[in-house]
């Protein structure tokens, strides 16, 4: 890359949750521009005003500030939007039609298709030498060179050339003189200076487009760089009609915005050693765009997944608390406000720090101690209550009325249980467990009992008998 700082830019288009591809987008752009002194400016593109939702402005700016794309910083300018450069795009459009380099068209689909027997062929150039002047109807069209290619200079791609040849006349304002995306998409870029665009490999296709277009504006290109698509784990590209795609989902679950940050910035990329779990920072400083993958890069969920429970155990315990609060607060929490006890939460919180992947489970791990009752896992309840467990509950429950309760003292109780029914303690402590905690699989049993107390552990341990039973 030039050593000059680049001015790159990041725009989406406010129609929607904010797209994982669009984050990997923003935080390579994001690196490009800090790492060099550089500006990464937002541009928000919303001149499809049928599905503009300013709600989705607001989304975008919430979502960039989630992974540390910040207004605050330096680095960043704007955000801009397209809407309001229309009068420049369509002096752009005159521009070209005055200099020769664009003409107008009255072709219909119709008339193309009954000239070259089919709707797929392009455009055939009939309009060219008409000399059209405008009128309401009459497409712009772009004059594209007849010979020689257009070179694209891809930090990612190489050098990838076109023929013009199998560039059509394309469209760059449309018959009510509004000039088109990919003319805004230019003039925009050429008016805020961008010199690097650092995009996903779809618009590839209207690069030479584009890049004709700069020329024929009397400016130099910027540096191109395309990143490979993003697919799923049956190497489809990612859809939000399929797959899980939308960053706000992820976090809204309970995935750490520092573990989606290192995540996404591997899809595509590594820093060149086996060491994949660093904070954002050294990825930033170590990424070059140069160093971007062609090949799709597949969005592994068990993997980020797994990240994810990584970052949660590095955290603090009072960032852990804290990263959990609005699960165990908010109104879909299965306690009400008055029986949480944040005192008693952070007795366990340890326990349940160890264990999780996303944080959103955390009200799983807990509600047997919030509730008056707990809430039953059907499977794990038939797994563990099978022949003999109604006498060992009650064996139990003897055994345990009189132990000192503490989570060691409990254990050798249950150890005695399970040696009384010739059983290890894992099969002996299972029907236990599920009894007072509703499932098989949480937090450690004892330290659990120990917590939970020894009033409400004999109750539930009266309760399950009576409901295996049938009572």
């Amino acid at each position: 890359m030039s050593s000059v700082a680049p001015r790159v830019r990041f725009a989406p288009s406010p129609t929607g949750m904010f797209h994982v591809g669009g984050a990997r987008s923003a935080l390579y752009n994001w690196a490009v521009a800090r790492q060099s002194g550089g500006t990464f400016v937002l541009r928000i593109e919303d001149t499809d005003a049928a599905r503009n939702q300013p709600e989705w402005i607001d989304g975008i700016i919430s979502a960039l500030a989630s992974i540390g794309i910040s207004e605050q910083d330096p680095a960043f300018e704007g955000p801009y939007f397209q809407s309001r450069n229309a009068d420049r795009h369509r002096e752009a459009a005159a521009q070209l039609a005055a200099a020769g380099k664009a003409y107008h068209c009255d072709c219909t689909r119709e008339q193309l298709k009954e000239r070259t027997g089919s709707e797929h062929l392009g455009y055939d150039g009939f309009c060219r030498e008409r000399g059209l002047a405008y009128e309401p109807g009459r497409a712009l069209r772009f004059r594209t060179p007849d010979d020689g290619e257009t070179v694209v200079v891809d930090l990612v791609r190489g050098k990838p050339a076109f023929p013009n040849a199998s560039i059509e006349d394309f469209v760059i304002a449309r018959g009510d003189g509004s000039p088109v995306f990919l003319l805004a998409n230019v003039v925009d870029d050429l008016d805020e200076g961008i010199t690097l665009v650092i995009r996903g490999e779809e618009h590839l296709s209207n690069t030479p487009k584009q890049q004709l277009l700069w020329e024929a504006l009397g400016a130099k290109a910027p540096t191109w760089a395309h990143l490979p698509v993003i697919v799923n784990e049956k190497r489809q590209k990612l859809s939000k009609r399929r797959d899980k795609v939308a960053l706000e989902d992820y976090l809204a679950d309970g995935y750490l915005p520092a573990a989606m940050m290192n995540y996404l910035m591997l899809l595509g990329w590594g820093p060149g050693d086996d060491v994949e779990l660093r904070p954002y920072e050294e990825l930033e400083q170590r990424f070059r765009v140069e160093d971007v993958n062609t090949s799709p890069a597949f969005f592994d969920v068990k993997k980020l997944t797994a990240f994810n429970g990584e970052y949660i155990r590095a955290l603090s315990p009072e960032a852990f608390v804290q990263a959990c609060e609005p699960w165990l607060t908010a109104p879909a929490a299965p306690w009400t406000p008055e029986a949480f006890d944040p005192a008693v939460f952070a007795s366990v919180a340890p326990l349940a720090q160890s264990r999780l992947t996303v944080l959103s489970e955390i009200t799983t791990y807990v509600d047997f101690l919030f509730l008056a009752e707990p809430v039953f896992d059907e499977g794990s309840w038939n797994k563990a209550m099978k022949a003999g467990a109604a006498e060992l509950l009650r064996d139990a429950r003897s055994t345990l009325e009189s132990a000192e309760w503490a989570a060691e003292p409990l254990k050798a109780a249950m150890e005695a249980v399970a040696a009384q029914h010739g059983l290890k303690l894992g099969k002996a402590q299972a029907p236990v467990r599920v009894a007072v905690m509703g499932r098989t699989v949480g937090l450690p049993l004892f330290e659990s009992l120990e917590v939970l107390g020894r009033e409400r552990v004999l109750a539930r341990l009266d309760a399950a008998p009576r409901r295996l039973a049938g009572e």
